[in-house]
């Protein structure tokens, strides 16, 4: 319903030339019917588009999210545990808000193009959709201007939808990290001091995969209102777009059930996803770490 440039696509199989699309050609029934259509009418490969981007942009994300969250909260533990020990368990929900929203900021315009990219719509049979690069450039294009500052006003349109991502971004990021530590904190202390590698991994999958399917159904109208600012086709109103009248055109549109549009695809990615990049995240730190110990 939000990308109405995938609803009604011109490779549309169910519909004879010259007409007008069958009814069904334009709506999803659920996760496996969106699934059966797309590969149906775009092709197999097209479930996968928008992959390059989703590699360049967890780099750099996760390279910078995870390393500041872990320096920001021993800083944070350290202070609270001497000054406020009361202010302790918050310590993840602030850390984690922090770290999310530097890397968020950082890595934005790549995620704006991994989202026009996964919206692509093929208009001509054999024209392949635009690259990270290309994608961005076609953004930024219909604001040319001579004027060198205009220029650089014009390179806010990168940052489209940014207030939507950093408030569906921080309110996950606390969740799930004021979820994910005590679960994790309190399977590491059955363990005791004999953790291993397997059980490190556990425990991290485990309070990822709890945390981040939390987090991800709890923020999923924010992340319906972060798609409709980034696909947005016109440049001056994705500019004056707010994260407040998105939300307020979805309930209007679609109610409750548009604002959860796409839980159950959200929340299905969201909990593997947390679970493996922290799992395997902390394994790296402990091999990083038993190495520095041995080379001692």
């Amino acid at each position: 319903m939000m990308l109405s440039d995938m609803r009604n696509s011109p490779s549309c199989t169910c519909a004879v030339p010259g007409t007008e699309p069958a009814p069904e050609c334009n709506r999803y029934k659920g996760t496996l019917d969106l699934f059966y259509k797309v590969v149906r009418q775009e092709g197999f490969a097209r479930l996968w588009r928008g992959t390059y981007a989703s590699l360049a942009l967890s780099v750099p994300t996760v390279g910078i999210y995870l390393p500041c969250y872990d320096g920001f909260r021993n800083l944070m533990e350290n202070f609270t545990t001497g000054n406020a020990p009361m202010l302790t368990p918050y310590v993840p929900l602030v850390a984690g808000s922090v770290a999310r929203s530097l890397a968020c900021i950082s890595c934005y315009p790549i995620e704006l193009a991994r989202t026009r990219m996964q919206a692509f719509t093929e208009t001509q049979s054999g024209v392949k959709p635009p690259g990270v690069w290309k994608t961005l450039v076609g953004v930024v294009n219909p604001l040319k201007s001579r004027n060198s500052s205009q220029k650089l006003q014009n390179y806010r349109i990168l940052w489209t939808g940014v207030g939507a991502q950093l408030a569906r971004d921080v309110p996950f990021s606390a969740i799930c990290w004021s979820t994910l530590e005590p679960i994790r904190r309190s399977i590491l202390s059955l363990v005791g001091d004999d953790a291993r590698v397997t059980s490190i991994l556990g425990a991290n999958f485990t309070g990822g995969f709890v945390a981040g399917s939390i987090a991800a159904a709890a923020t999923c109208p924010l992340d319906v209102s972060r798609t409709r600012h980034q696909i947005e086709k016109d440049p001056t109103r994705a500019l004056n777009m707010t994260t407040r009248q998105t939300l307020m055109e979805i309930w209007r549109d679609g109610g409750m059930k548009g604002l959860f549009t796409g839980v159950g695809p959200r929340v299905a990615r969201a909990g593997p996803s947390v679970g493996i990049v922290v799992s395997f995240y902390e394994v790296v730190k402990y091999a990083l770490y038993q190495r520095h110990q041995l080379n001692n």
